[in-house]
């Protein structure tokens, strides 16, 4: 009976050893779920920016071409522009792909409408003015709805939240406000006294917020810069922001706050500010592609070294289940007893018996 309960007592501490092994599985599982659903929402999230990255690109060309059909409704010029009518087609091209995701559709569609009539719009340059003013302002809405749809304006990393604010508000604007503060100049030129008055504060405003905007976006790519891990970000800028800056202040002395605004310097700063916003705004929108493709990678890493680390504990827990029903011996078999020595003098002692046995038989 002893023998039994020593035989059982070695199997139910291998059980109870592989039952804690499984055990000790169950937390590193639950850890595992948690870091793939955190990467899973993570990579959903930086797919969404992505898109709205995708979607401000194709708005930016849209705002410089609603700018020179500003302008080029003030000089006489009828009829859309080719570069507009691009700029549309690209815009209403990302909306189909991506409208119903980032929630832009009947945005979009309320204000294509509106752009499709600026070719009609009437009543003399100041109506004009206004009607793309409206047209342009309905098109800085659509980017911050992009900008937020797109959970950009929520991204955690330092870098790409100060390139958004500056690829989604600063530089828009900056180019609406370049566009208002260069016409308004040319009305003002040639207005009569009587409209000089009603246009002037417009005029000082556009300057005032002209001056706000590049102050903004000049912050923010700097910040952008000072706290990224981009090896061609700050490199990248360079060059842009210096034509930027030196359009504004060439802008600037054609406005000649507090005086007449010299129109015909205006109008020179204004297109070669144009250019210059084109190519920063180009500049910001790959940089920020740039680093939201990184950090996918990051994460497929994250996820990778994950699932590598859940499969070794999977095979030391198996090996620990395993180890004691492999390492356990099989009972020896009872050798047979190893063979007496006799004394010679005791064997000499047997034969004279079996001698005098065998005679006496005789």
């Amino acid at each position: 009976m002893s023998v039994s309960v020593d035989h059982r007592r070695p199997r139910a501490h291998t059980v109870l050893a592989a039952a804690l092994t499984v055990l000790m599985l169950v937390p590193a599982a639950v850890l595992f779920v948690r870091v793939q659903d955190d990467v899973a929402d993570r990579r959903d999230s930086t797919r969404l920016e992505q898109h709205g990255v995708e979607y401000l690109t194709a708005l930016s060309p849209l705002i410089s071409a609603l700018a020179e059909s500003q302008s080029a409704r003030l000089s006489g010029v009828t009829g859309p522009s080719s570069s507009l009518v691009t700029a549309v087609n690209g815009v209403a091209n990302a909306d189909l792909r991506l409208g119903e995701e980032l929630r832009t559709t009947e945005r979009w569609r309320d204000l294509r409408k509106r752009i499709d009539a600026l070719p009609s719009a009437s009543g003399g340059s100041l109506a004009v003015f206004q009607t793309h003013v409206e047209v342009a302002d309905l098109t800085l809405a659509l980017y911050d709805a992009v900008r937020t749809n797109a959970r950009l304006v929520r991204d955690p990393d330092n870098d790409l939240s100060h390139l958004q604010q500056a690829v989604a508000v600063d530089l828009p604007a900056t180019v609406v406000e370049v566009s208002r503060m260069g016409d308004l100049s040319r009305l003002v030129a040639s207005a009569s006294a009587a409209q000089r008055e009603q246009l002037s504060p417009q005029f000082g405003a556009a300057v005032l917020a002209v001056n706000t905007y590049v102050g903004s976006l000049t912050d923010n790519l700097q910040a952008a810069v000072d706290d990224t891990n981009s090896g061609t970000l700050s490199g990248n800028l360079v060059t842009p922001l210096d034509t930027f800056r030196k359009g504004v202040e060439s802008l600037t002395r054609g406005a000649n706050p507090g005086g007449a605004p010299d129109a015909s310097t205006m109008a020179t700063a204004q297109s070669q500010l144009q250019v210059s916003l084109a190519s920063l705004a180009g500049v910001a929108v790959r940089e920020m592609a740039s680093l939201l493709a990184a950090r996918l990678d990051r994460l497929d890493n994250r996820a990778l070294e994950a699932l590598a680390a859940a499969g070794v504990a999977v095979l030391l827990a198996l090996g620990a289940i395993a180890l004691p029903f492999l390492g356990r011996r099989r009972p020896a078999r009872p050798r047979p007893p190893a063979p007496v020595a006799v004394a010679p003098a005791d064997v000499d002692l047997v034969h004279d018996e079996t001698r005098e046995r065998t005679g006496a038989l005789r």
